[in-house]
């Protein structure tokens, strides 16, 4: 059994920062990519970020300049850094984990206020 734990959102100011972070543990084994997506009330869900276990990234345009993702491999983590929060970020943040299967996290809450 495979889990992903999230921690990092809460209730931020626009043009402020969080970071959230994304542990794997369990069964899980060579793990490919690592990313975050986002769902806000009333729309579906979309990337944010992605990364590779070579380390390539790829990011959605609106988040493109503000967000970094990273990983640790050898602590099945990865990281998504928030700078310049934008009340449109105000989302439903989830980790996915791709292995044999694609797994994801229970969401965390990211709100922006204006």
């Amino acid at each position: 059994q495979v889990q992903l734990v999230e921690s990092g959102g809460g209730l931020v100011q626009a043009g402020g920062s969080l970071r959230l972070s994304c542990a794997a543990s369990g069964s899980i084994f060579s793990i490919k990519s690592m990313g975050w997506y986002r769902q806000a009330p009333g729309k579906q869900r979309e990337l944010v970020a992605d990364i590779t276990s070579g380390g390539y990234t790829t990011y959605a345009d609106f988040v493109k300049g503000r967000f970094t993702i990273s990983r640790d491999n050898a602590k099945n983590t990865v990281y998504l850094q928030m700078n310049s929060l934008k009340f449109e970020d105000t989302a439903v943040y989830y980790c996915m984990v791709e292995s044999r299967h694609e797994y994801w996290g229970q969401g965390t809450q990211v709100t922006v206020s204006s």
